[in-house]
């Protein structure tokens, strides 16, 4: 694949840097939530001292709640340790104007350890990394598809209303409605041009199923990459909104009334050019490799195990509703939008959709997931089940997928699949921040709560 538009070489940036059309340089990494997190530099500095050295944040940017408080009890980061640093170091192959942005350029950067300036294994790009590493006999190509509600209301607006009666930018279900898009189309062409030139290649966005909701897709690549541009996406889209007075949320479940967003993962193993799905074993109405049905059936089996990487928080879990166009069921189906597992295309362009992440997923935690589920199918031979040919949502003897992040996690922290695949640290560190996302909310009194309880109790 060609390089796309907006990405920038080192001599590309300097000489940019020289004719003052970039003056700023973003540089950052995701924090477990999935927000980018780091610095801005000052371009002429960033080119003479830092794209090669590198930078240092504050460790505890991995032990943090979602306020940004630290959170005590883990072993990476703590106030016993004094809280140091980490070093950011800049991959140049993320360099890239920030087209929504004046005059500035950003870098993704990997995090690694200070003193040893190996990986920092916790860190999500370290965990997609290592995944990639023990998948190195193939090329790994994915694209995310991101669902996303937008509001008339600017995100000061929302908060300062406790997220209450806002105004969607729709007012009737808008599924590839053309004319409801239009009303959209200076936010949504805006979205479109800025992320085409800043390295992000798109290819359709179209309204969905919910009031105000919307759908962008971007270009697939290789798996690193396309974590990288889901990240510079959603950047991208909030800041836009921001700049227009709007605001946008990726939540997985803005409403109980409305459907959820999701993050379909669509994702194939390549070798020398040629599809690794592709074969001559026929599956149902598809033909595919015993790579492609191994890979299926490991991604089927070990969905429970790794199911808090594709849904983080408690509100993932209301997402998972029969009917609502959001899969509860673990089955595979052939171009069948009730199933966890969709395949879809054929030969050169058989790919597996896992349809179960929402869009609050972090892209690197979720594509580590699928990943690493499909290659211990691959490695172990493990067959899926037969190919489901239905309504999978009627489908009540089919396994569910967990009901609460409290079951999730309780599933995750005891599964000797992710310990021995992530490790025993990656494992003990996220059981410990999505406990404390559990204990956060168990804590709370809602609105819910209320409305329930105040007058009739």
């Amino acid at each position: 694949m060609s390089k796309p538009q907006g990405l920038l070489s080192i001599e590309q940036l300097r000489d940019a840097v020289q004719q003052q059309t970039i003056e700023t340089i973003i540089v950052a990494f995701t924090d477990h939530y999935g927000r980018l997190v780091g610095k801005r530099f000052d371009a002429e500095y960033f080119v003479n001292d830092v794209f090669e050295s590198g930078t240092h944040g504050c460790n505890y940017l991995l032990t943090t709640d979602m306020a940004m408080e630290p959170v005590p009890g883990y072993s990476f980061a703590n106030w016993e340790l004094g809280y140091g640093d980490f070093h950011l170091v800049p991959d140049l192959s993320t360099l890239r104007i920030a087209a929504w942005l004046d005059r500035t350029a950003m870098v993704i950067c990997d995090v690694k350890n200070e003193k040893t300036h190996e990986y920092v294994d916790i860190a999500p790009r370290s965990i997609l990394r290592a995944q990639l590493e023990k998948a190195s006999d193939y090329t790994v190509f994915a694209a995310s598809e991101l669902e996303y509600y937008l509001f008339e209301n600017t995100f000061r607006d929302a908060h300062n209303q406790a997220y209450h009666n806002l105004k969607p930018v729709g007012w009737y279900i808008e599924d590839y409605h053309i004319l409801q898009g239009t009303r959209t189309e200076a936010f949504n062409a805006a979205a479109r041009r800025y992320l085409k030139q800043s390295g992000v290649p798109v290819e359709t966005s179209k309204g969905e199923w919910g009031l105000g909701q919307h759908e962008l897709n971007v270009r697939y690549s290789d798996i690193l990459d396309m974590g990288d541009r889901h990240v510079v996406y959603k950047q991208c889209l909030k800041e836009i909104a921001e700049a227009m007075g709007w605001s946008v949320t990726f939540m997985a479940k803005f409403a109980a009334d409305r459907a959820g967003s999701s993050c379909h993962i669509h994702i194939s193993l390549w070798q020398e050019d040629q599809n690794a799905f592709d074969g001559d074993t026929q599956l149902g109405p598809v033909k595919g490799s015993d790579v492609f049905r191994w890979f299926l059936g490991g991604c089927i089996k070990y969905t429970p195990d790794v199911m808090v990487f594709y849904a983080p928080t408690i509100n993932s879990y209301k997402r998972y509703v029969d009917g609502s166009w959001a899969p509860t069921r673990l089955a595979w189906s052939y171009d069948n939008r009730t199933a966890g597992y969709r395949v879809v295309g054929q030969g050169k362009s058989l790919r597996i959709e896992c349809r179960i992440p929402g869009a609050d997923c972090n892209p690197y935690l979720a594509f580590a997931a699928l990943l690493a589920s499909g290659m211990e199918g691959v490695k172990n031979k493990i067959e899926p089940p037969a190919l489901f040919d239905g309504d999978i949502y009627a489908a009540a003897h089919l396994p569910r997928v967990p009901y609460t992040l409290a079951e999730a996690i309780d599933i995750f922290s005891h599964s000797p699949f992710a310990k021995e695949t992530f490790g025993e640290s990656v494992v003990e560190h996220y059981t410990h921040f999505y406990r404390t996302e559990q204990a956060a909310f168990n804590s709370s009194v809602t609105d819910w709560e209320r409305k329930r309880y105040f007058e009739q109790i």
